[in-house]
């Protein structure tokens, strides 16, 4: 039998896991040389939005063999708000790699991630990588590392850890820090393996025990149905078994094993048996949720179930209403809505979805903006169309006290910009905790601030900054409800009827704001086509066209001069929104505009405030 480690993949949004796994995958020959992905570059990343945002959104495995070591690598999201796939899928794991940039240092996200493999007690291998960087401080980096794991262990025997240094992209890890001339030299990843072998457990268990395993995600295969996948806590698993499905709280029903697949590269590959510590898709068993353990029938033996952290953002989704429904998507009911969004709640643990009240629109509850930005996008990629609410924070109640979310903020900064930051996130009333300028011409900033306060902050300031910012925040606790800044958002300018936005209604409006639309567009009244330069929502006539007379002025005939409209990304439109604005998602645009279309209606709505 082949000896098995199953390691987990840590690291910061963009600090090169998926680059460091892509060179995993290449030298140990998982795939010919002639294959595609040989010369292909974040192979895991494989949607669409991962590749576009160059983020990790589904935990995913694979597979590599080592000598005679199988390795099963998971890779992790980077980011927090993806916490429900980490605290799922971490427990799959035995060892785990913590991946930090050698200039940037550990960030929050890192840190969050972190915290799950400490708790589930994992060994640890850290790999200073991107050493080659102009600006590279990897021994700075590494102190900073251990007063990080100093900061969140309260047991000695997890501060000590080995350390690699890497070039992920070039495909080099060391034991020792390399000097510039040796960085240069041909090399490999091969310190890398074998500081795995030697520092992660095996996780081959008791073959002949009975089995079990806990479910910790699910597939689905079009022609299979959903696959169970976790990983083999002990016996041997073969197909045409029968297995029980069970919980905690009982027994949930008995099942054929009609397929099993293990990894193999990027790939599931069919076999006939699986041994303990391996990672496993199961197909056949048909009612089935993530947190279900599967074992022998004459051992119905549940193991505890995946708890995940709480949401602390909500938004409400429901069918598109705006006059221009219908035009283009594939999937516009409620009934639709409802399904699609249930199917998710199954495999994705940090959601949660309720009806509303209405019985017409959905609330549905994440860890953060990108996390609630992504299912939505997600969607309208599918061809859903949706109306979608201001984003509000979700509060408690302990002991009779009022409660809100707060986050810790760390933004790096160019120096020039510190100003700027404090004063914005000073009216926000963050607290600031850190400030350490890198010596670099760059600055670190640490805030603790109310999630309330934080929503909209990231577009205004990526804006103030000149999009120099980068800023990341993870959730801390709930705390007794803070003092609300005012908000600072001017009105905006409201189309005040349907059809064609035209060149000379265009020029009126601009004089008054910035436009969010250009000529030639559809829109309808209520439709928000700009911001208003003034506190004040102002009503324009954007499809106006120049009335036509006789008399020609050379000045006047000119060719009006348009300013290019300000087109927002989805979380910039969700940060946008005020409570009285929705947000309309159609698979090829997405459109502002007020709860209420009439002005009527909408002074109807102020009268009653």
């Amino acid at each position: 039998m082949q000896d098995i480690r199953n390691i987990a993949i840590i690291a910061h949004v963009d600090h090169g896991k998926t680059t460091l796994v892509d060179g995993l995958l290449k030298q140990t020959h998982t795939f010919r040389d002639n294959q595609a992905e040989m010369q292909q570059t974040t192979i895991l990343d494989s949607n669409d939005l991962e590749r576009e945002k160059g983020i990790t959104i589904l935990a995913k495995n694979t597979a590599v063999m080592y000598g005679d070591t199988k390795i099963n690598i998971i890779d992790t999201p980077g980011h927090a708000d993806f916490g429900g796939e980490v605290e799922r899928i971490i427990n799959m794991a035995d060892g785990a790699i913590l991946l930090v940039d050698a200039a940037e240092g550990p960030l929050p996200q890192t840190k969050f991630v972190l915290q799950q493999a400490l708790k589930r007690r994992l060994k640890l291998i850290v790999v200073v990588n991107k050493i080659d960087k102009k600006d590279a401080d990897p021994t700075g980096v590494l102190h900073q590392i251990e007063n990080l794991f100093l900061s969140l262990v309260d047991d000695e025997s997890l501060l000590e850890f080995p350390v690699i240094y890497a070039i992920g992209r070039d495909g080099k890890a060391w034991h020792e820090l390399p000097s510039r001339e040796e960085m240069d030299q041909p090399g490999d990843l091969r310190p890398l393996f074998e500081q795995i072998l030697t520092t992660v457990p095996s996780a081959r268990g008791d073959d002949a025990a009975p089995f079990q395993l806990l479910i910790s995600t699910l597939e689905r295969d079009s022609y299979l149905g959903k696959l169970c996948i976790g990983r083999i806590n002990r016996g041997i698993i073969n197909t045409g078994d029968r297995v029980k499905l069970v919980t905690p709280e009982g027994e949930l029903g008995s099942y054929a094993v009609e397929k099993l697949f293990v990894s193999q590269g990027i790939e599931k590959i069919p076999v006939t048996q699986a041994v303990s510590g391996d990672i496993v898709a199961i197909a056949g068993i048909k009612e089935l949720s993530i947190g279900q353990t599967v074992c022998n029938p004459a051992h119905p033996e549940a193991l505890p179930t995946i708890k995940v952290t709480e949401p602390t953002l909500k938004i409400t989704i429901g069918p598109n209403t705006s006059p221009l429904a219908g035009r283009e998507g594939k999937f516009l009911t409620s009934r639709q809505i409802s399904e699609r969004l249930l199917k998710e709640k199954e495999t994705n643990l940090g959601l949660k979805i309720e009806e509303q009240s209405d019985g017409v629109g959905f609330i549905v509850s994440g860890r953060g903006e990108l996390h609630l930005a992504v299912l939505i996008e997600t969607m309208r990629r599918e061809g859903y169309e949706l109306e979608v609410s201001k984003p509000q924070v979700i509060y408690k109640e302990e002991n009779g006290v009022k409660m809100e979310p707060f986050d810790e903020v760390t933004i790096d900064v160019p120096d020039e910009f510190v100003g700027v930051i404090q004063t914005e996130l000073g009216q926000r009333k963050a607290m600031l905790k850190e400030l350490t300028p890198n010596g670099r011409g760059d600055t670190r900033l640490i805030f603790e601030i109310s999630e309330r306060n934080l929503l909209g902050a990231r577009t205004s300031l990526l804006t103030d900054t000149r999009g120099t910012l980068q800023m990341s925040s993870i959730f801390l606790e709930y705390r007794p409800i803070a003092s609300e800044f005012a908000r600072l958002r001017n009105g905006v300018l409201i189309a005040s009827e349907a059809g064609k936005s035209a060149s000379f209604g265009l020029d009126n409006a601009q004089q008054r704001g910035t436009l969010f639309i250009g000529a030639g567009e559809e829109t309808y009244m209520g439709m928000i086509v700009g911001l208003n330069s003034r506190e004040q929502d102002m009503e324009v006539n954007v499809n106006k066209v120049k009335p036509s007379t006789n008399v020609r002025s050379a000045t006047k005939d000119m060719m009006v001069k348009l300013t290019p409209p300000v087109r927002y990304s989805l979380e910039q439109s969700l940060d946008f929104l005020d409570d009285d604005e929705l947000l309309e998602v159609v698979p090829s645009v997405l459109r502002l505009r007020k709860k209420f279309l009439s002005p009527s209606d909408r002074a109807k709505m102020k009268k009653k405030e």
